[in-house]
């Protein structure tokens, strides 16, 4: 049983109040869900492999199975991101075991969900990321098939991402699609319509507009405010304790937002 925390806190509110026992039994509930209880750690640390790794890849191998056959450049891009996250040989062969079990038949991918997003939640700078490389997965074959997309859909929703969030966070790899016919959709944002994905003209860059979310003729505000939103989730100062490799996407994806808004800041004139 851990106690240090009690008595730390209690010693400190016995000194700051000068012998009020009330406040040091305060101070001894303070100390205990800082120091005790592990709760402040949970918020102001990304945590061990523990609770990431294996719902992370448990959904990676769901995800590559979704179109009917796990292809070897999924496989590759799955041992390619251990390999970033700098996982031991235990944690390779757990990461592995994961992935065999999501693309196996009866999947509980609901349960996965709520595995990772209970992680994530007091941790919310490691969604980004962890999304960032469930993408890496989905485009590891080309072309994004729709049931790869209705994966990817019900990771964000899960981790509380937006749709909008998601088509600009594929369109930063290369990625866009046609707009549809309704406002307040995918299409909406310039990004999706059901078979009408294609991989972006890369002589000029993604278009800025698909990087943030939005639709072409969005006003000022919209736009700055879904650049708001991206850079804030993104920002490397966020990440904590996390992988290096994690750190690097973060600041890629970072700059290639700053280099969207930045455009679109010249072509249209706004400060």
């Amino acid at each position: 049983m851990r106690i240090w925390g009690k008595l730390i806190g209690f010693v400190i509110g016995l000194v700051v109040t000068r012998g009020d026992f009330g406040a040091a039994l305060l101070g001894m509930v303070v100390g205990h869900l800082a120091l005790d209880s592990g709760w402040l750690s949970g918020l102001t640390h990304s945590g061990g492999k523990d609770g990431y790794v294996e719902p992370l890849f448990a959904l990676m191998g769901a995800l590559a199975k979704s179109d009917g056959r796990v292809s070897e450049a999924e496989v590759a891009i799955a041992e390619k991101l251990m390999s970033r996250l700098e996982l031991d040989p235990l944690w390779r062969r757990r990461a592995i075991d994961a992935f065999n079990k999501g693309k196996a038949p009866g999947f509980d991918l609901a349960r996965t969900l709520v595995d990772l997003r209970t992680w994530c939640l007091p941790r919310r700078s490691s969604v980004m990321p962890f999304l960032d490389m469930l993408c890496d997965v989905a485009l590891a074959d080309g072309p994004l098939s729709d049931d790869k997309l209705q994966v990817l859909k019900r990771v964000a929703f899960a981790l509380r991402i937006s749709e909008i969030q998601l088509v600009a966070l594929l369109a930063m790899k290369g990625f866009a699609w046609n707009a549809g016919p309704r406002a307040g959709d995918w299409a909406h944002a310039g990004a999706y319509a059901p078979g009408g994905n294609r991989a972006a003209p890369r002589s000029n860059g993604p278009d800025p507009y698909a990087v943030l979310g939005v639709a072409r003729d969005a006003d000022e505000r919209t736009i700055k405010r879904a650049y708001r939103k991206l850079i804030s989730e993104f920002h490397p100062d966020r990440l904590g304790n996390m992988p290096e490799d994690l750190r690097r996407r973060a600041e890629a994806r970072a700059s290639e937002i700053n280099a969207a808004w930045e455009r679109i800041q010249s072509e249209r004139g706004f400060r």
